[in-house]
């Protein structure tokens, strides 16, 4: 290691600084350094919401950072009481550094456009591409292996696991905070303090746990998630935006096939994905900038369709919304299909410039055993200790009527008609 250390300045953590010195961090630095790391840099962390909150930029090598740094001050904080955590100190750290590494482009959406789930090319990544294998192997042969096991959540120690990937890990309290601050958003101003110094390991089990001191800041905690879906992750413009996204990226696989669109080696590889899977290198060769050229490329192209499908997302035209949620789902299905034969009438494709989209809060689930207090030798779910956790654990739908801008009025007129009040 030609250097000491390393410190990467963090708007959020402030300095970063890994010590070449220390075995586990010199082992950070080298994987921070592979081109698949580096890659998250050209991904956007929010996906498409730029085009909602002109702040949010920040990229997913800049969140993967941000997790490893809480997730190394919340472990080391939880090794100075219980030492016997020592040996899984890499096996947190690396999880933590990698958990997002196989995000592909417009982070999330491309999950949703392509059916790609980024956990399992997360897993793949680690173990195939020798940049990151081999460094991950000369540590401990029992690395990889290990990593494997906190992101299908059977390490043997759940604590390992909890830290990363839970109802309250340093992925989710990282993205609220560096979300928040991204978006303008006030909400995500989290106790950040008082939640590391609640973590606690459970003895006989190795399970993390939070102590009671630490139920109002979980409650604000769980309160703040509510609020930054509700009102940034669900907001109608990404809705928008995303759907958009799809719709072009669905056009542009049919026409492909049909022989009358160009396309490069790698984005023709992702249209077609799902009939030929992608190669470890074909999928790490896609990232935000690849696939918007196309978007430029394709709203100059001869299909009608797609181009303005793509000029509406480049120059953010973007469809509105309308929240419909109080009408009955025959209602709700009937206006659709107005507005869909409306526009079908004006020689528009109805079923592709409008649709019904429904969004869902997630304030606090159960998901991955939720968040527990260790009382009376007993494990006791937050929700039954709080009242407000029980009312964040009520799901909430949501339904959003899609449709251009032009046809406004007429779509108001229509709704007016189910829901005079």
């Amino acid at each position: 290691m030609s250097k000491p250390s390393r410190t990467y300045h963090d708007p959020l953590h402030g300095a970063i600084t890994l010590h070449a010195s220390d075995p586990e961090e010199a082992l950070l630095i080298r994987l921070i350094d592979t081109p698949a790391f580096q890659r998250l840099r050209r991904i956007r962390q929010m996906g498409p919401a730029y085009l909602t909150f002109h702040g949010a930029e920040s990229s997913r090598f800049t969140h993967s950072l941000g997790v490893m740094a809480l997730a190394r001050r919340a472990f080391d904080g939880l090794l100075e009481r219980y030492p016997s955590l020592r040996p899984h100190r890499a096996t947190v750290l690396c999880a933590a550094l990698l958990h997002d590494i196989g995000h592909g482009p417009f982070s999330h959406t491309a999950e949703e456009i392509f059916g790609l789930h980024h956990e399992v090319w997360t897993q793949r990544i680690i173990q195939d591409i020798p940049a990151l294998r081999d460094p991950l192997h000369q540590y401990s042969p029992d690395l990889i292996p290990a990593l494997m096991q906190v992101y299908d959540h059977t390490h043997p120690v759940p604590l390992v696991w909890q830290l990363v990937s839970s109802q309250l890990d340093c992925d989710r309290l990282d993205y609220l905070l560096r979300d928040s601050y991204s978006t303008g958003a006030s909400y995500g101003r989290l106790d950040l303090d008082r939640i590391l110094m609640a973590l606690e390991l459970e003895p006989e089990s190795q399970r993390l746990v939070v102590a009671h001191k630490g139920l109002s800041a979980i409650e604000h905690y769980l309160v703040v998630r509510h609020f930054m879906y509700a009102q940034v992750y669900n907001h109608p413009k990404n809705i928008a935006a995303t759907w958009l996204l799809k719709c072009a990226f669905n056009r542009a696989r049919v026409l492909y096939q049909a022989g009358t669109l160009e396309a490069d080696d790698t984005v023709a590889a992702w249209l077609q994905s799902a009939q030929t899977p992608l190669a470890l290198d074909t999928y790490l060769a896609a990232d935000d900038a690849v696939l918007n050229y196309h978007l430029q490329r394709w709203q100059r192209g001869q299909d009608a369709l797609l181009a303005d499908l793509c000029r509406r997302y480049v120059d953010r035209d973007l469809l509105k919304t309308l929240e419909i949620t109080r009408l009955s789902e025959d209602q709700q299905q009937s206006l659709l299909a107005q507005v869909q034969t409306h526009l079908n009438e004006q020689g528009l494709a109805g079923e592709t410039y409008a649709t019904l989209e429904h969004t869902w809060s997630r304030g606090y689930t159960t998901y991955q055993e939720g968040i527990h207090m260790h009382i009376d030798n007993a494990f006791v779910d937050i929700k039954h200790l709080s009242p407000l956790v029980k009312v964040l654990s009520q799901p909430a739908e949501r339904i959003w009527l899609l449709y251009p801008r032009h046809i406004q009025p007429w779509v108001q007129a229509h709704y007016t008609a189910f829901n005079p009040g």
